[in-house]
């Protein structure tokens, strides 16, 4: 009876996406050779092609045995995952499926990964909007003015402000996933002790710092997370460790995972209201963080997922080109457009329910409701622009022009709405909100423009260049949302506070941008 030896690593000869079965022939080439297949999808099917060696005596005649055990390729570490059978019954192979429980188990690494990650900035952004709903009880329980009030708040922006460059550098030196789960759990302890610091002025303002500091590191960890996992268009080998990470998802797992923050947004002006009227402004706060300490704990079941699924960037505190950073054009559009995008982002945020209010006379109940669209409509949005986004890359179209085209639309379309807004067009006020609606959800198409070249620039210090340009993106949050109320008692205009400085920065940020932005891939290391 013929002996069927085992496959080693010289027979494995070509690896398709195409194919499920096992030709056997002479083998007419010892190398190993893979060829990436043009085809995008989520399974690996191989052919091989492989000789069978005889024992030396054995009659042709004989068949060999049914089932062939034991399939080894040397080189290629054992999957996780279905248990792989070969049956060879009158000429004819077979490949059997032993499935395991539970059904994600077998979904790749990277989707869980992002998944869990836009779960995370759900939980960022609640917790970021549930104090501007309980300050308002808060203030009356304690006696706050506005001043105060506006104090408490602002003091989130610091610590937010403060921790995107040490964020960026630790995602570079320990791991995105490291600093992402460190930054939840901090964000969402101090989260917990707000009512108990509430009394005490001091403490209530160190533990809002505390907020921002683990929201603020978390962008770069997430950056630094996706650009392990999502850098090259085909096959490549990390320490014997055969894997695909199609570049073509990118703008889709950046969407996914940062437009988990207007998810976040509109379930916290949901929910927030309706758990301090029937338990008290302290229910938010004890709550919120306890989903935070249940994600972090949650997370830990990721394990070693992460490590065998992503890019090995060299993990030492050697010297950032810091330099090199700012000598590139490129990275200096990058820093004006967020800058831009932020002004119009965290003016808009602070601002537009008293808008409503106020310029259009919605009563309260309507202006809470109101404010919730824009988020709403961006989770659609943000979507729609990925899509765009990884299908014209793949189409072909240069990475660059498809990241101009998406920030521009990122840019424009606010500029013109909130310009259609402050004109006096006699539009009654429900047109007017959905304009401004409109115009606030096609600035999520950033998401796949400006947050994604970051990573197409450099994987191995996109956390970095994204702590950079978010550093400087969150001076609006403390500079923008003051000077527009300063604007506001200044001028009594809605439309010279907050929508013409917007409508500024986002027409010269679109021409920045247009000028200067590039995805072509930058070795910062080697620059003089």
């Amino acid at each position: 009876m013929a002996r069927l030896t085992s496959l080693k690593a010289h027979n494995l000869c070509l690896l398709s996406h195409n194919t499920n079965t096992f030709n056997h022939a002479s083998p007419k080439n010892q190398n190993p050779q893979l060829f990436p297949s043009k085809e995008r999808g989520l399974k690996l099917r191989f052919r091989v092609l492989c000789s069978i060696r005889e024992r030396e005596g054995v009659r042709e005649e004989e068949r060999a045995p049914e089932v062939l055990t034991g399939l080894r390729v040397d080189g290629l570490e054992e999957q996780k995952g279905p248990s792989l059978d070969i049956e060879r019954r009158d000429g004819s192979s077979q490949v059997g499926f032993d499935w395991s429980w539970p059904p994600w188990k077998n979904v790749p690494e990277r989707y869980k990964l992002i998944g869990t990650t836009s779960l995370a900035f759900v939980i960022c952004n609640m917790d970021k909007v549930n104090l501007s709903v309980a300050i308002i009880p808060m203030s009356h329980q304690f006696g706050w003015n506005a001043s105060v009030a506006g104090l408490v708040q602002s003091s989130f922006f610091w610590g937010y402000a403060l921790s995107q460059l040490p964020g960026g550098w630790l995602s570079r030196i320990f791991g995105g996933r490291k600093v992402l789960e460190i930054g939840v759990l901090a964000w969402s302890v101090a989260t917990a002790f707000v009512p108990l610091l509430a009394g005490y002025m001091p403490g209530l303002i160190l533990s809002r710092i505390l907020v921002g500091i683990g929201e603020g590191v978390s962008p770069s960890a997430a950056t630094d997370l996706i650009a392990r996992h999502f850098i090259f268009s085909t096959f490549y080998v990390i320490e014997g460790k055969m894997k695909t990470i199609p570049i073509e998802e990118r703008s889709r797992a950046v969407g996914f995972v940062f437009g988990g923050l207007s998810v976040g947004s509109v379930a916290g002006l949901l929910l927030a209201p309706p758990l301090i009227q029937n338990f008290g402004w302290e229910a938010v706060f004890y709550i919120f963080g306890c989903l935070g300490v249940a994600w972090f704990l949650g997370f830990q079941f990721l394990g070693e997922g992460e490590a065998s699924h992503a890019a090995e960037f060299p993990s030492t505190s050697q010297d950032v080109p810091w330099r090199s950073f700012f000598q590139s054009k490129a990275v200096w559009a990058m820093i004006y457009a967020h800058f831009c995008g932020s002004w119009g982002h965290y003016t808009c945020l602070s601002w537009l329910p008293s808008f409503f209010s106020e310029e259009l006379d919605l009563n309260l109940t309507e202006a809470a409701w109101v404010s919730i669209l824009p988020p709403l409509a961006s989770v659609v949005v943000t979507n729609i622009a990925a899509q765009l986004a990884d299908k014209l890359i793949a189409d072909g179209v240069e990475t660059t022009t498809v990241r101009k085209i998406c920030q521009t639309i990122a840019f424009v379309s606010p500029a013109v709405c909130m310009t259609l807004s402050s004109l006096d067009l006699g539009l009654p006020p429900w047109e007017i909100v959905g304009i401004l609606t409109g115009g606030l959800a096609l600035s999520s198409f950033a998401l796949s423009g400006l947050y994604c070249t970051h990573q197409d620039m450099s994987p191995e210090y996109a956390s970095i260049l994204l702590g950079i340009t978010n550093t400087v993106g969150a001076v609006p949050g403390i500079v923008g949302v003051a000077l527009t109320g300063y604007l506001l008692d200044t001028t009594h205009s809605w439309s010279i506070s907050l929508f013409a400085p917007s409508i500024f920065f986002y027409l010269t940020g679109t021409i920045v941008w247009l000028a200067f932005a590039s995805s072509k891939p930058q070795n910062f290391s080697n620059r003089g």
